[in-house]
């Protein structure tokens, strides 16, 4: 008797053994579905040459807060040609920008607390981590697709203008 105890013991062992292997194993991963993320214009920038004439006007989103110049542009599927992100910090000093979850490649410009171009880094590679720091102190940066800088003639004397909506 003891002999069939222990055989159904074993039994119910293993067919309990195979119940949570099948629930595993039959177990699909939910993936969780996000809304994509949508340009909310908050401003307008003019990029004006030294001579006064306008580059180009561009749409903005601003980054003001803590949270938004951590996020930045990050995790955006795109970003159209006539947008971009404005930083506005309080104080000028060095800014070291990086590229991490950030998937299209942009043209990261700093100003100067009087809106003059300090330096611009051109092309930044999406998702790398490498500093993309400002050549002087910056108090204002502006991140725009990659190569407009060049196609809008963004020189070191170019400054910017804001309007607010």
């Amino acid at each position: 008797m003891e002999k069939g105890f222990f055989r159904i013991g074993i039994l119910v062992m293993a067919l309990g053994f195979s119940f949570v292997s099948c629930d595993h194993s039959t177990e699909k991963e939910e993936s969780i579905e996000t809304d994509p993320i949508v340009f909310n214009k908050e401003a307008e920038v003019y990029l004006i040459h030294s001579n006064g004439d306008t580059l180009r006007k561009i749409d903005v989103e601003l980054a003001e807060t803590d949270y938004e110049k951590q996020k930045g542009l990050m995790h955006r599927e795109s970003l159209g040609n006539d947008q971009g992100m404005l930083f506005v910090y309080d104080s000028e000093r060095i800014r070291n920008f990086y590229m991490k979850n950030t998937y299209i490649p942009l043209d990261i410009l700093y100003y100067n607390k009087d809106s003059t171009l300090v330096s611009i880094q051109k092309n930044a590679t999406p998702r790398d981590e490498t500093n993309l720091p400002s050549d002087g102190p910056a108090q204002f940066v502006l991140e725009i697709n990659a190569g407009l800088a060049d196609e809008w003639g963004v020189t070191s004397q170019s400054t910017f203008s804001v309007v607010r909506d």
